[in-house]
């Protein structure tokens, strides 16, 4: 058989070939959409009839589609934040409805999505996403047991309880800042926490544990949602307590998250843009816990 041939008999096989379809790799933009994000751009796409809501549309697009905000007592009680005319929703879909004895947390995200430019900046939607995360995931006692039980692996390793003995500029600020919240702790619920000076055999007691449990337990959606931010802002239970129960003011609570950094600066200086940075966006969400906490008042 002739060269030729053989090339003829190779692209008849080509042709009559299925073409192999690779799927397009998909690239992270800039703005880095999260696992869930993809995962709800997803569903919308396959499912036409599932219409986004407000909040989920903006994570994917980043601009602001809307004109005007305004808030909309409902005749059951609750308040609404309309973008144009569209209610707001969390990003479960769910209507984000507050009671109206909460009209300040209300405004407080009214403003926010008002004063949002061209493009969205989400790290400038605190309040909203604390309602939404009280909303979507607190909404039953269930759920906030089962949270508060996952909160608590923070206390065996909370920043407050273990102590350096140096250098001495670290222990002084322990002293001032750390021991006094415990001391609190203790004498208010009964607890018997104790500062360690190893890593070794830290565990609190099962006292200590049940009863700061039952304490969050007793917390409704809104008080639960402020603390989770201020315990995983602070990786501390205690400092996120103290925060919660109004004995640590924002930026008490934000120095004693900051002790050991605080003592390194002291002793070598500040890094520029990294330590100064750290330090605002822990006060920074402390603070959104603790305005959305004032903002909210129990029943």
């Amino acid at each position: 058989m002739t060269a030729c041939c053989l090339c003829s008999m190779r692209a008849a096989q080509r042709l009559r070939a299925p073409a192999t379809l690779k799927a397009p790799v998909a690239t992270r933009s800039r703005g880095y959409a999260t696992s869930a994000e993809k995962i709800r751009s997803l569903e919308a796409a396959l499912d036409p009839t599932k219409e986004p809501s407000q909040s989920a549309k903006v994570e994917r697009t980043f601009k602001r589609f809307w004109k005007d905000v305004r808030l909309d007592p409902r005749p059951d009680g609750h308040i609404a934040v309309l973008l144009d005319k569209r209610t707001l929703k969390t990003t479960s879909n769910v209507p984000l409805l507050l009671p109206r004895r909460n009209l300040a947390a209300a405004l407080l995200i009214a403003n926010e999505w008002d004063n949002q430019d061209k493009v969205l900046k989400p790290h400038s939607l605190p309040i909203t996403s604390l309602a939404s995360r009280a909303i979507d995931g607190m909404s039953t006692p269930e759920q906030r047991k089962e949270i508060g039980q996952g909160l608590l692996k923070y206390l065996d390793t909370d920043t407050i309880c273990f102590h350096e003995e140096e250098p001495p500029a670290l222990v002084d600020l322990q002293k001032r800042h750390w021991l006094p919240l415990i001391t609190w702790v203790n004498a208010t619920f009964g607890t018997d926490i104790a500062p360690f000076t190893t890593l070794m055999g830290t565990k609190q007691s099962a006292r200590t544990v049940i009863v700061l449990a039952k304490r969050i337990e007793s917390y409704d959606s809104f008080t639960l949602a402020a603390f989770e931010r201020a315990v995983l802002a602070s990786k501390s239970y205690c400092i996120a307590l103290g925060l919660i129960e109004g004995v640590l003011s924002v930026n008490e609570a934000s120095d004693c998250a900051h002790v050991e950094v605080n003592s390194q600066v002291e002793r070598w200086g500040q890094v520029e843009d990294t330590h100064d940075v750290d330090h605002e966006d822990i006060r920074t969400r402390l603070g959104s816990a603790a305005m959305f906490l004032a903002a909210v008042p129990g029943p």
